[in-house]
């Protein structure tokens, strides 16, 4: 829930205070994500999502709000629901540098080297 009063101009993004602190424990972490309403409805969405708390951050959890839309403008006022936190058990990884990595079927393809056989441009 939003603390503040705001108007997010066409284009525009502003980080909006909750006014909500945590304490979650070791091995978790909290996820702000847009609501798909906001998103749907006035093109609001959250700049870096999923915004990420982990176990160790005690501050307010602040939500940077961005508005997409090319014309409107939106309002938001104190106790307006503007994200979503989720809460989920993380893993951490142990990582081992070595030489060499083993092969894949994808190996080094970046961007948009997935979901289209190289052949024809057909979508598999």
């Amino acid at each position: 829930m939003s603390v503040e009063q705001l108007r997010l101009e066409p284009g525009q993004r502003a980080l909006v205070g909750t006014g909500v602190r945590i304490a979650l424990p070791d091995g978790f972490a909290a996820f702000v994500v847009p609501r798909s309403g906001l998103a749907a409805k006035h093109g609001i969405t959250v700049v870096n999502s999923p915004g990420t708390v982990d176990a160790g951050y005690r501050g307010e959890i602040k939500v940077t709000l961005l508005n997409t839309d090319t014309a409107e403008p939106y309002d938001i006022a104190p106790g307006d629901r503007i994200a979503q936190l989720i809460v989920m058990p993380v893993t951490r990884a142990r990582f081992i540098p070595v030489d060499t990595l083993p092969e894949s079927v994808r190996g080094e393809g970046g961007f948009g080297s997935t979901g289209y056989q190289q052949q024809t441009g057909v979508p598999a």
